[in-house]
């Protein structure tokens, strides 16, 4: 399988010492001076990662992995980041980006993670796609479902679900049907594991 670093800087020293450096590993890499153009050429085929600057004129390193995460390009991306953006970048961390290295970066640290990355690629590709897949369902679900079907990652019985929201258990098991049903799930495992998923991305808000 093909994969490679995709490196979107604005600053072509960087670029340059970037492709050097994966080089130097026999890795290979692209190189873009700014988003747009890495969005121009990137599709849902493609393997690899992302190293990219978080300021950029046009749009920023942020920006892009938010437009990446709106076209379901599920590549995983490594924000390089000044002192000043820690902050953003932890933000962006735990709304799914991969991870972050400051500058002025370490060589070793962030080969280790590139390549880390490079050997989780197809794993972290069908967690995305996953995750995506799940958002889609749940938001078939009512409020009232949706209600039901955390209880039930919680580990609540129906009569504890019934208890807690004020309905019979009849109407929770009529409820807790039609999650399976929605989620297109075959068993209650397979609800957890997407309300687990949901959880972490904060679906149910």
């Amino acid at each position: 399988m093909n994969v490679k670093v995709h490196i979107v800087d604005d600053d072509e020293t960087i670029r340059i010492t970037l492709s050097e450096l994966m080089q130097l590993e026999g890795i290979e890499s692209e190189v873009y001076s700014c988003a747009e153009d890495f969005l121009d050429v990137i599709n849902m085929q493609d393997k690899g990662c992302v190293l990219v600057d978080m300021r950029m004129p046009g749009m920023n390193g942020l920006q892009l992995y938010e437009e990446m995460e709106r076209r379901s390009l599920f590549l995983p991306v490594i924000m390089i980041t000044g002192h000043a953006d820690v902050d953003t970048a932890v933000k962006a961390l735990k709304d799914g980006m991969l991870d972050f290295i400051e500058k002025p970066f370490d060589s070793d640290k962030l080969l280790a993670t590139v390549k880390s990355c490079l050997a989780n690629c197809v794993d972290y590709q069908e967690r995305s796609l996953y995750r995506d897949r799940v958002g889609e369902l749940i938001s078939r679900l009512t409020n009232r479902e949706k209600q039901v079907m955390e209880l039930l990652v919680d580990g609540l019985q129906n009569k504890e679900i019934a208890r807690k929201l004020n309905i019979s258990p009849r109407t929770v098991e009529l409820h807790r049907a039609k999650v399976m049903e929605k989620l297109q799930a075959h068993t209650i495992s397979d609800v957890v594991r997407a309300g687990m998923t949901a959880s972490e991305a904060n679906m149910y808000q």
